[in-house]
């Protein structure tokens, strides 16, 4: 059992535990359920057990923390978001939380979506003490793609890209091996593992014939995700011959039938979308929908720039991980990170919203949500 720091306030117990549980959520790969984590706590703050929900139709974070505790009787649960209330592939955790016998449960969000309302009501009907909005920010960031999943059935769009500091992705011929370090390198394929899918356009497949796996960590290959209107992917393509997951092709109405039936033969998922006439281009937000009704919750989109610049256009990105190189390529004519219509004023430019910022050997990282237009008026200089 983990020691309590003494003379500790309540409300700096409750952020260390919760601190904690948040660190607990991070654990698991419940997509499409949210990342949740639980810490079971004595009356002198000293830890009894921690939780987190592993995966889909496992038990739930307090559940889980539950069946580790030997004693829960008195005891206080901090848990990152409130109780499910609802049957659905497991039982409602308020009975299981209920039955338990807490004190006391702290919770970091409510749910974003309650299927069932009421979860908090229902801990204090039976006697249960209940305090929710501690480190409040922190955990919604934790179960934001499963929140826009829920609310529009569309993806979480993660946009990550490698750029220099003049932005640029590559040279003007395509080069970009290697445009950040090995350590750079490496987090990008940390944020492969973290995603349900990701996915580019068949300009970087043609150009740069990814793997689009997990290789340099540990984890889960995504479902490996290609825009191709007319299914020009070549059936020697890694997307389609490297190891681990799926590839699913998005295509159009106009691709030809000896094209779909060659790449099916390949391996593909092939997907058709809706496709527009004026450009002739897929249209993005079909293509997302067509993701999310298949339970691609977190997306990652690695460009290229024309696939990034569409989904700012269309308001459809949700957060950046942008990796800085210290490099300047100085030519106008090199690729960029997006490519859209952009804006005629800086003040309509997208932003990243209090971002962190990380070194990692030479270059940077640079990570938050994305939004559009000016943040709160500051002094101008």
């Amino acid at each position: 059992m983990a020691e309590a720091p003494q003379e500790e306030s309540e409300a700096a117990r409750d952020a260390r535990l919760m601190a904690l549980a948040i660190d607990a959520a991070r654990r698991g790969r419940p997509s499409p359920n949210p990342h949740v984590g639980a810490v079971i706590s004595d009356p002198e703050g000293r830890v009894v057990a921690t939780g987190h929900h592993e995966r889909a139709g496992m038990a739930h974070a307090e559940v889980d923390a539950i069946a580790k505790a030997e004693r829960t009787e008195g005891m206080t649960l901090h848990v990152t978001m409130e109780p499910c209330n609802h049957h659905g592939r497991t039982g409602p955790c308020t009975e299981a939380v209920i039955a338990a016998g807490f004190r006391r449960v702290v919770i970091g969000a409510l749910d974003p979506a309650p299927h069932v309302p009421g979860a908090v009501d229902r801990l204090r009907a039976a006697g249960i003490e209940v305090r929710h909005g501690v480190l409040e920010r922190d955990c919604r960031a934790l179960v934001a793609d499963f929140a826009k999943h829920i609310r529009t059935k569309l993806p979480y769009v993660v946009l990550k890209s490698a750029v220099t500091l003049d932005g640029r992705m590559a040279t003007r011929t395509g080069d970009s091996k290697w445009i950040t370090g090995k350590a750079a390198r490496t987090e990008a394929h940390r944020l492969r593992d973290r995603a349900d899918g990701v996915l580019v356009g068949i300009g970087t497949v043609l150009a740069d014939d990814p793997q689009l796996n997990v290789r340099h960590v540990a984890g889960v290959d995504p479902v490996r995700i290609v825009l191709d209107r007319t299914l020009q992917t070549p059936q020697t393509a890694k997307v389609l011959t490297a190891s681990g997951g799926e590839c699913w092709i998005l295509h159009g109405s106009s691709a030809p039938r000896e094209r779909r039936e060659a790449l099916q033969e390949a391996g593909a998922v092939l997907l058709e979308v809706t496709e527009g006439q004026d450009p002739p281009l897929l249209v993005m937000e079909d293509a997302l929908r067509a993701l999310g009704e298949r339970e691609i919750v977190r997306l990652l989109v690695e460009g290229g720039p024309r696939v990034h610049g569409t989904l700012l256009d269309q308001g459809l990105a949700d957060r950046a991980e942008i990796f800085v190189a210290p490099r300047v390529l100085g030519d106008g004519q090199a690729p960029g990170l997006a490519m859209g219509r952009g804006s005629d004023h800086m003040a309509g430019a997208w932003r990243v919203e209090d971002p962190q910022v990380r070194r990692l050997g030479d270059d940077l990282w640079i990570s938050g949500e994305l939004r559009s237009g000016e943040p709160a008026k500051e002094e101008e200089r």
